[in-house]
């Protein structure tokens, strides 16, 4: 494999436009995901928006429906050491 370099980092995600970004990436109203997870649609709005904080319990919760692992939405900022990504 030839030698990459990393992406430039280009914004910064918070931990509720995570939570958007991936449920918009899978069609998902709020709606849609408040039916598979069972946390009220007006709770994934506040989150959504920073008004409420996702939390452990809920990001596994919300990591099953969106099929991603927990960290993804806990720590949308995360970087891995190069030697680490690969």
């Amino acid at each position: 494999m030839k030698e990459f370099r990393p992406a430039k980092k280009r914004a910064e995600v918070s931990v509720g436009e995570s939570v958007r970004i991936l449920r918009e990436l899978q069609e998902l109203s709020q709606s849609q995901l408040s039916e598979l997870t069972g946390i009220p649609q007006a709770t994934i709005s506040a989150i959504e928006n920073g008004r409420v904080n996702l939390g452990v319990e809920r990001a596994k919760v919300f990591a099953r429906a969106l099929n991603c692992h927990p960290a993804v939405l806990v720590f949308p900022g995360w970087e891995v050491p190069l030697e680490h990504a690969a």
